[in-house]
């Protein structure tokens, strides 16, 4: 099957049907920021920091890209005024969940976003799912899972598969743009191996 051809930021690009408006910017050396995405696994569309504008048959829509299919002469703006409006707020209600991850920080003074607009809710996860997802699509693992629904929701390790699996692993820990894994992993680690750890405190 030919090539799709469609037009990003003004640029003529060449992708395979299929192919992710994200993906194709990124063969082309055009900068889409993400949190919840990682190559190795399944688009999620969690955070929609990637959202785009896209032009097609004379709509414009606000789609995220790591979703969103290539089409045929379609046209994707990555940078409008609107498109930086919708990630600054993305980006300040993150915050309100962890101020202090590297990664937001960055991206915060690179749209103007403010730490402090929001009430604070810290947190420190701000329910990207790359964790979850990897343990469940590379690792085959499931030792963590989203609790709850709305609001209330959140990741926690599961007990009795973290005890066995995760201690040898951490693979997951690099993914996380904020401190809330390592904290979640350490509480868990207190939980399932409460014993051991009194053993290490005494030997201190």
């Amino acid at each position: 099957m030919s090539d799709i051809l469609l037009t990003i930021d003004g640029k003529e690009v060449h992708a395979k049907p299929e192919t992710t408006v994200l993906d194709a910017a990124r063969s082309a050396g055009i900068f889409i920021p993400t949190l919840c995405h990682h190559e190795k696994l399944e688009p999620y569309g969690g955070c929609r920091l990637c959202t785009v504008e896209v032009e097609s048959r004379g709509r414009i829509n606000y789609v995220a890209s790591c979703l969103f299919p290539v089409e045929r002469n379609l046209v994707v703006r990555t940078r409008t005024e609107k498109v930086d409006k919708i990630r600054k707020v993305i980006l300040e209600l993150l915050l309100a969940h962890a101020p202090d991850s590297p990664q937001l920080v960055a991206l915060a003074e690179e749209y103007g976003a403010k730490a402090d607009r929001f009430d604070k809710e810290s947190s420190f996860c701000v329910l990207c799912g790359l964790c979850v997802r990897y343990c469940a699509e590379v690792k085959k693992k499931n030792a963590i899972a989203f609790v709850d629904q709305g609001p209330k929701r959140e990741i926690n390790f599961i007990p009795e598969i973290a005890s066995k699996e995760c201690w040898n692993c951490k693979e997951c820990f690099p993914l996380c743009p904020t401190s809330y894994l390592q904290a979640a992993y350490l509480l868990t680690e207190a939980l399932a191996f409460p014993a051991s750890l009194k053993s290490e405190s005494g030997s201190r």
